[in-house]
């Protein structure tokens, strides 16, 4: 695995956190997506625009530009992003475990060079909100 794949963080809080854009659709459909299959609740999620995102990114090498343009996945101390993020969530789940596990062999600049090309484009193709999520009272727990 190379440095643009997984970011280390030195000991921190044993915890799984996705930090996504908050006011994309796309994003929010995955998160979804996620909930409904992370049936031991042991994913946590925060928006990249909260100052929880920055303080769980701080001193990480990693600058947020305004344009929220990659998703993180905190996984008990190591922070991925972009494709692998979204594989290494998938493989927290049921039944996605094989298929992440099958992509995650293919180098990541190849996954990388289409998960840039939908990231560019997601506001365009799936829309945004005018604010990030708000979790359902179901949810509240989940979220940072």
């Amino acid at each position: 695995m190379n440095s643009t794949e997984r970011i280390n963080t030195g000991d921190k809080e044993e915890r799984m956190i996705i930090l996504f854009d908050g006011v994309c659709n796309l994003c929010n459909g995955f998160i979804d997506f996620v909930i409904k299959r992370d049936v031991n609740h042991k994913i946590f999620y925060c928006s990249l625009q909260s100052d929880t995102a920055k303080e769980i990114l701080k001193g990480k090498d990693i600058i947020i530009h305004n344009s929220f343009s990659t998703i993180y996945f905190y996984d008990k101390g190591q922070i991925y992003k972009k494709s692998t993020a979204v594989l290494r969530i998938l493989k927290e789940l049921p039944n996605y475990r094989l298929l992440a596990s099958f992509f995650l062999i293919m180098p990541a600049f190849l996954r990388d060079f289409f998960y840039k090309i939908i990231s560019k484009n997601r506001y365009r193709l799936f829309g945004k909100k005018e604010s990030c999520r708000l979790p359902s009272p179901e949810e509240r727990a989940q979220f940072l």
